[in-house]
């Protein structure tokens, strides 16, 4: 493992993770990784819905913890959690670590619908409503403080452009290297 932490991006679904993780990566000469891409390979299955649908989603957060810790290990990068990842068992401990620096990209329920109804959300399961659009301000209210408490910094990302919220992140990031 290389001495350099990990910058690990949380926060719900629509909020720029991958998107934002991707363009960050490059920017800073990273690897990128998306945690529920590297589940989904481990099980070989399509996504995060898919395997909840099979195998339920207590499965789905142990295999969610499992590819973290595998993914802490790597040469240090850029990581895109899941929105529920810190939930996971033994992720919080993994990511209040050495091994990591972790950013929140906050958007209000609001925003996150709004940009929800217009991506595909087909392989977005529905963890605590009806849909992954109507269960938004749920699952912020239940997240949105414990994303607060362990991240180093929170970007707010509403009502701003992609690129003004990648210069917020790589500054952050680059300020602590």
């Amino acid at each position: 493992m290389t001495s350099d932490p990990h910058i690990v991006l949380i926060g719900l679904r629509g909020c720029g993770k991958s998107t934002l993780g991707e363009q960050l990566a490059d920017a800073l000469g990273r690897p990128f990784l998306d945690l529920d891409a590297l589940v989904s390979e481990r099980l070989g299955m399509s996504g995060p819905g898919a395997i909840i649908d099979q195998h339920g989603i207590e499965r789905f957060r142990e295999e969610e913890a499992a590819a973290l810790a595998f993914a802490l290990e790597q040469p240090a990068g850029v990581l895109a959690l899941g929105g529920g990842t810190p939930t996971a068992p033994g992720a919080l401990d993994m990511l209040v670590s050495d091994r990591a620096r972790v950013f929140y990209l906050r958007a209000t329920p609001g925003t996150l619908a709004e940009r929800l109804c217009q991506a595909d959300n087909t392989d977005r399961p529905a963890l605590v409503g009806d849909d992954p659009v109507s269960e938004i301000g749920v699952l912020f209210d239940q997240r949105d403080g414990i994303y607060q408490n362990l991240a180093e910094s929170v970007v707010h990302v509403d009502g701003i452009r992609e690129q003004a919220a990648l210069a917020a992140i790589t500054a952050l990031a680059r300020a602590g290297a």
